[in-house]
């Protein structure tokens, strides 16, 4: 039986922070045109003025935001997010290639509605350059991960998975552009069945 569409007012209310490109930010808002989708995209916001992923939101119709890190303390610059995050209405945020580590403070404050996509099969490879420490392992797949965010980098609780098969001639530019069709998948679908069961 298909999902049955869900009303605007009733769709959760999710911010998405970007550093770059933005093509998951671009694979949730594409999502949620769907009638059945349980949320809406309602800001993207950045720490990169020049992110090019704020222009594609932008065209879309969707709120942006920006603000360079630099010059300023994490939690200076935490905060600053935040507000614009509260002042937004967001319920939920979803960091989609957002390449700042969090402070303390500001996960507490979103404990139990952040999520975070990871290019790796996690526990495995937390950090930088995934695809090339899968490939030097031995590992017969790399892939994606979607999990909680937590104080620890990387660390939160696991929701879903998938394993992209790594071949023989694979380098780790070839295996990142696998794993992003994968993440593009996994990412809507997690977070919509995520929002669901938070729901009831």
């Amino acid at each position: 039986m298909a999902d049955q569409p869900v009303e605007g007012e009733n769709r959760a209310k999710v911010a998405v922070l970007i550093s770059g490109s933005g093509t998951n930010m671009a694979a949730l808002l594409y999502a949620a045109k769907a009638a059945d989708c349980p949320y809406d995209i309602i800001l993207v916001g950045s720490n990169k003025p020049d992110a090019a992923g704020l222009k594609l939101a932008a065209a879309e119709g969707i709120p942006t935001w920006s603000h360079s890190h630099k010059g300023m303390s994490r939690d200076e610059f935490d905060a600053l997010v935040d507000a614009q995050l509260r002042a937004s209405g967001a319920e939920y945020v979803a960091l989609a290639g957002y390449m700042r580590i969090l402070s303390e403070a500001f996960v507490r404050g979103w404990e139990g509605r952040m999520l975070n996509i990871h290019p790796s099969l996690l526990p495995k490879y937390k950090g930088l350059d995934t695809h090339q420490r899968a490939i030097d392992a031995g590992d017969s797949h790399g892939g994606c991960s979607i999990h909680m965010v937590t104080a620890e980098l990387d660390d939160g609780p696991v929701l879903a998975q998938t394993p992209v098969a790594i071949l023989p001639d694979d380098n780790a530019a070839s295996l990142a552009g696998r794993v992003l069709f994968a993440e593009h998948q996994l990412y809507p679908a997690t977070l919509s069945k995520f929002i669901r069961d938070q729901r009831g």
